[in-house]
């Protein structure tokens, strides 16, 4: 990434310091210090050349509503998450701080905005299915199927509806009621050393929420129309399991086991001959690399081989490997069953799904954009 001086950026915007500087507090610039002189900032020269590129092109209704679809302009107001110069805040804290201590139901008492939760003991009886995303989708189904609409009911009842379906949500996965917080949980289920499972713990606080992911946004329309927060989990958990979203690690966790097979030089070539994208590789939100995953792969330590073909295809791709890349590293070194990656996104983002509900809720306004509509 290019940075200039503030005297270059104001000359590019063609605005007031207190205009730039109105960017940078809405996220449309992102900011760093300079080293040179700690009292000045530098700015991003790819965030300004396109805020001056949507000033050129007019920037409609119609062309505003098109590029906030994809990665463009927010679109809603929310108080719980935010992805600011490089860094994923949770309520005001670095979430990459917070999850080197928190457990995931600190993470969801802070998302909330509600009182810490004890580790409770799951009432539902574990789900039926032959995995534990089979179990976990038909818990969610069954749940949105029976509880009460989220309408009319203040944040602390769904606070508490929340904690019950965090707790049900590991019973269904590990198909087995129990004691102890998430982590804990899933720990025993999976046999981890300690080691293991304070990674686990690290990583479900670290995938807890992401802002206006699609998944969430799903979360959130379900939510405005006052269906049951199950329901509203649901949403966000069935477009999870898309390959673009949730199954990421998937793609990365088959290049990994190839790199180490045959060499990373090899498995990428394979990846460059079907035309396949190298995948966990780069995210849109952090030109500069996900925190999530160096945090991850940092607390991480992967071995030799690991660490190579990450490596190789960070080089390859000329970009930094996201989260989705870090969770398949950690499935290999931990010697976890494959679906792991998948599961322990979704429980850590069952906080964030929830918490996005409740706030939706809490605006009572539904979601209901417009079509622009291009047939015959």
């Amino acid at each position: 990434m290019t940075w200039i001086h503030r005297r270059e950026a104001l000359r590019e915007l063609g605005v007031k310091p207190q205009t730039l500087y109105a960017y940078v507090s809405r996220g449309l610039v992102s900011a760093k210090p300079d080293a040179d002189d700690p009292r000045a900032s530098l700015y991003s020269s790819a965030d300004i050349a396109a805020l001056v590129a949507r000033r050129r092109s007019g920037r409609g209704r119609s062309a505003i509503a098109h590029a906030a679809i994809a990665w463009g302009d927010p679109v809603m107001e929310t108080a719980i998450t935010t992805v600011r110069s490089g860094r994923l805040i949770y309520r005001g804290k670095d979430a990459v701080r917070f999850a080197a201590d928190a457990t995931l139901e600190e993470a969801a008492a802070l998302l909330w905005n509600a009182d810490r939760l004890s580790p409770p003991r799951a009432s539902d009886t574990p789900a039926g299915g032959a995995s534990g995303k089979e179990r976990a989708l038909n818990f969610l189904a069954g749940r949105a199927a029976r509880d009460a609409a989220s309408i009319g009911r203040n944040t602390t009842a769904l606070a508490s509806e929340g904690a019950e379906l965090v707790a049900g949500f590991c019973s269904a996965i590990t198909g087995a009621s129990g004691r102890g917080f998430f982590h804990q949980r899933l720990a025993r289920h999976w046999g981890l050393s300690p080691r293991g499972t304070d990674l686990v713990r690290r990583a479900l606080v670290l995938v807890a929420d992401h802002e206006l992911n699609p998944s969430t946004f799903a979360a959130r329309v379900a939510a405005s129309t006052g269906a049951p927060l199950a329901a509203c989990a649901l949403a966000g958990c069935a477009t999870l399991t898309g390959p673009l979203h949730g199954e990421a690690s998937a793609r990365a966790l088959t290049y990994l086991k190839r790199a180490i097979a045959v060499g990373a030089k090899p498995a990428l070539a394979a990846l460059s001959a079907h035309g396949s994208a190298i995948p966990a590789i780069g995210h849109t939100l952090y030109p500069e690399g996900d925190p999530r995953a160096a945090a991850l792969l940092r607390w991480l330590k992967p071995d030799a081989r690991l660490k190579a073909a990450i490596r190789a295809a960070e080089t390859e791709a000329g970009a930094k490997a996201n989260i989705d890349m870090a969770l398949a590293a950690m499935t290999l070194q931990l010697a976890l069953p494959d679906d792991a990656p998948f599961l322990i996104f979704a429980s850590g983002r069952m906080a964030g799904w929830i918490a996005h509900a409740i706030e939706q809720r809490a605006s009572d306004k539904p979601i209901r954009p417009r079509a622009n509509y291009i047939g015959t």
